[in-house]
């Protein structure tokens, strides 16, 4: 397996490139399954979560062509030949059940396995599944797959979700599109990428508003057409770029980067004594010299604190000056970078959902594990503003949700590089 080697040297300078949301591609690329009729993203990112979705996609039969060294992506779903999403594709990646939906709608019928992913708690799909029951799908839970059929097709229902949960929102939302009838969706996520995916689905023809509330209504139609859609900036890959020059020091400008897509974020870092100005080319971030202040975080779903982003601003709390309580209110057992952290000098403990830190002056480099892929990207950030060597191993989780790491930060100045594994 391959590792990354970091060197703390000081501050960095320069401009990163923010890609698309992986988050909203990865929801984005079912919806060719909803139609005959070619579906084009533009500003897709590079990362191997996306190649995943592809192979699942083909496997059904769609038709992927990347295109733009992978920036863009035609898939064609006009010929299907398998409404069975198998467990050697699915197991890698929990977006994975977004197939459900949409085969549902179509063709009234899918097989899919239970989904795979980071070890960050149980995820569980139940809301998935009670949301298709709602308009009108019968299941069945056999040898670990998800067998659904909708005989006459779905219809349209009231579906109340008992909590928020972003992929339960979006596989109901892409189901809806072509049940009979008018579904609503209650207590629906809110996040950039939903928005994204009605935006998508409105050019292809679908009825749907309320968006980004907690409310969507969507007037279900016959068929769907092809479109064009560019994939929204990945907000959690921008909130992690912003870090960089707020734990070295420095001036970085993330281009492309909407600041409203990390308000929430955004207010901590001003808190913590961190500059963020938008620009004509995105979100530039300056820290002058001292340390940054302790601040309080706790994560919520948008337009909260995310908690994706959960991980990397521990790893900037563990140099700040006071105690920063973080608490995580979205996923169980999130905090398994804690110890990796601690093995390069933080102070932090960990009770249930809350971990108390401490900040110190600065930390020493060390080898250390990444346990998920928002913590690998934490141990790296970690290791840029420490001393010494950093060598940051199991980076293959890194990989799903970051492209050309190493090269982003080494342009403003990163001692980074991948070290191949044997």
């Amino acid at each position: 397996m391959d590792s990354i080697l970091v060197r703390g040297n000081g501050q960095l300078n320069g401009d990163i490139p923010i890609a698309g949301a992986k988050n909203a591609c990865l929801t984005l690329m079912p919806a060719t399954l909803l139609s005959e009729e070619p579906l084009t993203l533009t500003n897709a990112p590079r990362l191997s979560d996306i190649r995943t979705m592809s192979l699942l996609l083909q496997s059904l039969g769609a038709e992927v062509m990347s295109m733009q060294e992978g920036k863009v992506l035609t898939m064609s779903s006009h010929a299907l030949k398998s409404h069975v999403a198998d467990y050697d594709i699915v197991r890698k990646m929990r977006a994975s059940i977004l197939v459900l939906g949409p085969l549902l709608a179509r063709d009234g019928h899918a097989v899919v396995s239970l989904p795979g992913g980071c070890a960050i708690g149980a995820r569980p799909v139940d809301l998935h599944l009670k949301a298709l029951e709602a308009m009108g799908a019968e299941l069945e839970l056999k040898d670990g797959y998800v067998h659904a059929s909708a005989k006459g097709g779905l219809k349209g229902g009231v579906v109340e979700f008992p909590m928020v949960s972003v992929g339960a929102t979006e596989n109901a939302l892409l189901a809806a599109t072509l049940a009979k009838g008018t579904t609503v969706l209650k207590n629906a996520a809110r996040e950039p990428e939903i928005a994204d995916l009605a935006r998508c689905l409105r050019k292809m023809g679908a009825q749907i508003e309320g968006e980004g509330t907690r409310e969507i209504t969507i007037e279900g139609v016959d068929r769907l057409n092809g479109a064009t859609h560019p994939v929204v900036p990945d907000r959690i890959e921008l909130g992690t770029y912003m870090l960089a020059p707020a734990m070295c020091g420095g001036a970085v400008e993330c281009l492309g980067g909407r600041l409203e897509l990390v308000a929430a974020f955004s207010e901590k870092l001003d808190e913590a004594g961190i500059s963020v100005e938008e620009t004509e080319r995105g979100i530039k971030v300056s820290r002058g010299n001292g340390r940054v202040k302790a601040v309080d975080v706790t994560t919520e779903p948008f337009p909260g604190f995310p908690t994706d982003l959960q991980a990397q601003m521990m790893a900037l709390m563990c140099i700040a000056e006071g105690t920063s309580v973080l608490e995580e209110k979205i996923f169980e057992n999130r905090f398994m970078h804690a110890p990796e952290l601690m093995r390069m000098g933080a102070r932090i403990d960990v009770q249930g959902g809350t971990a108390t830190v401490t900040g110190v002056e600065r930390m020493k480099g060390a080898p250390v594990m990444a346990t998920d892929l928002r913590a690998s990207v934490s141990l790296i950030l970690a290791g840029l503003a420490a001393e010494g060597e950093t060598l940051v191993n199991r980076v293959y989780h890194l990989d799903r949700g970051y492209e050309s790491v190493e090269q982003k930060l080494g342009n403003v100045g990163a001692h980074i590089e991948r070290v191949k594994g044997s």
